[in-house]
């Protein structure tokens, strides 16, 4: 017998005589039962609302749960992990005989599940050095013991609590898990558990919702829980291969977590091959659709840490050797769910000065080729998630800001005759949106004039959300297809212009405004250059 299959062991009615200390005569007549009551009429037997009041009134109350039980309770756990420790000590290779110090413990462990409903004693519950003691138990031999833990630890962890006692008591909980660097025992117990077992299964997920519910308590626990091991643990898991379940849907969300707002972590992910891993694990998607919403959601995750780790210039260039440009473009021919993804993450990796690399080599690629059709015609948003026309908008004329800016030579001047093609069929689809996101603006600043407390900062922030970022990102390419195309692309500009009544004082006025705020703080010379860049564009136009 095992020692998981001890846990499920229930004695026979003769060894529970003998534990009870009954004689052991095999000539001892059996139990009897006992005497049927005589008949009485079915009215006699319902009862009545004062006898079940009177019964109510009799069941014995549970103890109301104080600093005195929680004592108790907490020395209940105590006695029985050292009187289990001992008996396994004593008993290595006779597993029965240790089986009921097993299930005491377990009910010890149990019944501090009670502590979950008064964060308020979660201070004292660690002054009684409890948390050590649990987290020492997740090494404990038998998996379901540990897998209780887990399961204590979810529950006390996941708290909501209104009062000022109980929020000091989720804090301190919290603050003696990290300092014990529970995260680290967590990994250790995550690496040892079988998810081909159910039980062990949901064990995982448990141990992930635990570190979930600290780094929501506490968002700077995502920089410790990474390097305590469970950012290399997660990218195992999503490399796992197994048939999708809700665990590689948490390790995808737990991940996605840890990159956002964490540069420590994205410098870590990238130093762990974790670009790799997500361009492995979105290339089955190139061809193919999640099966189901949640698979959707986990291919979503690794876009958008993706995208994340995409920020650092760094992380840029591993982008670059891992040919993810060219997954990135397969994806957006391909038409699939993860074009959209693709779509994102090849504006994020283009951005910025570090992205100058990724510019030239998407148009070496004949990225223009899968660019520009999703520039002149917006693709319907899928019946499932996906993006917003604005979002998808947005992308694309932020991957061509950013090929204007960084392409050089032969390869820019490929990109300005793009704009030529065709009677400039594109200029009109570039002044189309441009009309389109002047109209958002110009209803976004009368919405806005109702509100008076904004700051200015407040107020273009805004102005931004509400399509200023999109118009400017156009008006940015306007001004550069003009300044270095042929003459007939700034006469189809002047014409469209003029059809509608416009002026060219509009987009001068937006690109000052945005070479005024451009990297707002920053003095750097690339800041200062790009300003300049932009103020003589204006001028040219």
């Amino acid at each position: 017998m095992d020692v998981s299959e001890l846990l499920s062991y229930k004695p026979d009615q003769n060894t529970k005589r003998h534990l009870e200390g009954e004689g052991d005569d095999e000539d001892e007549p059996p139990l009897k039962r006992p005497a049927p009551r005589p008949d009485v009429t079915a009215a006699a037997d319902e009862p009545t609302a004062d006898d079940i009041l009177r019964l109510v009134e009799q069941e014995p109350q549970a103890e109301p749960l104080d600093e005195n039980l929680l004592k108790r309770l907490v020395l209940s756990l105590e006695k029985r992990t050292l009187r289990n420790q001992e008996m396994r000590t004593k008993h290595a290779d006779q597993p029965e005989r240790f089986l009921d110090s097993e299930l005491e413990l377990h009910e010890a462990i149990q019944a501090l599940h009670a502590v979950a409903t008064a964060p308020e004693l979660y201070t004292r519950l660690v002054q009684l050095g409890t948390v050590a003691s649990l987290l020492a138990l997740l090494g404990h031999d038998n998996t379901d013991i540990a897998i209780a833990v887990i399961d204590l630890l979810q529950e006390l962890t996941d708290v909501e609590t209104d009062t000022e006692a109980g929020e000091r008591g989720a804090e301190r909980l919290v603050a003696a898990l990290l300092e014990q660097q529970a995260v680290a025992v967590l990994v250790h117990t995550m690496e040892r558990l079988d998810e081909a077992v159910t039980e062990e299964a949901a064990g995982v997920h448990s141990a992930l919702a635990i570190v979930e519910n600290v780094t929501e308590l506490r968002p700077a626990a995502c920089l410790p829980a990474a390097q305590q091991g469970l950012m290399a643990w997660l990218l195992g898991r999503l490399q796992l291969k197994a048939p999708f379940d809700a665990n590689k849907l948490y390790a995808s969300e737990m991940l996605s977590v840890l990159v956002q707002g964490h540069e420590e972590n994205r410098t870590l992910l990238g130093e762990l091959d974790g670009i790799d891993v997500l361009l492995q694990q979105l290339a089955y998607y190139k061809r193919h659709d999640p099966a189901s919403s949640e698979e959707q959601e986990c291919m979503e995750n690794m876009f958008d840490s993706l995208c994340s780790v995409l920020l650092l210039a760094e992380n840029k260039d591993r982008f670059l050797k891992g040919e993810g440009l060219q997954l990135m473009n397969l994806m957006l021919r391909e038409k699939k769910l993860s074009r959209n993804g693709a779509l994102k993450v090849l504006n994020y990796a283009t951005s910025g000065p570090a992205g100058a690399d990724n510019c030239n080599k998407l148009v070496e690629i004949l990225g223009l080729r899968t660019l520009f059709p999703l520039f002149m015609h917006t693709p319907r948003k899928h019946r499932r998630r996906g993006l917003s026309v604005e979002e998808h908008e947005e992308h694309v004329v932020s991957i061509l800001c950013g090929l204007l800016r960084h392409c050089r030579g032969q390869v820019r001047q490929r990109i300005i005759t793009k704009f030529t093609e065709n009677d400039c069929e594109k200029v009109d689809r570039l002044m189309e949106l441009h009309f389109k996101y002047l109209d958002k603006v110009y209803n976004t600043d009368v919405g806005l004039e109702q509100e008076q407390e904004l700051t200015d900062e407040e107020l273009y922030g805004r102005r931004l959300e509400g399509g200023l970022f999109t118009l400017q990102l156009v008006d940015f390419i306007v001004l550069e297809v003009c300044a270095a195309g042929a003459a007939q692309v700034k006469q189809r500009v002047m014409q469209m212009l003029n059809i509608r009544n416009a002026s060219v004082k509009t987009i001068r006025n937006i690109m000052r405004e945005y070479a005024g705020n451009l990297g707002e703080g920053d003095d750097s010379e690339e800041r200062q250059a790009e300003q300049q860049r932009i103020l003589q564009l204006v001028d040219k136009f």
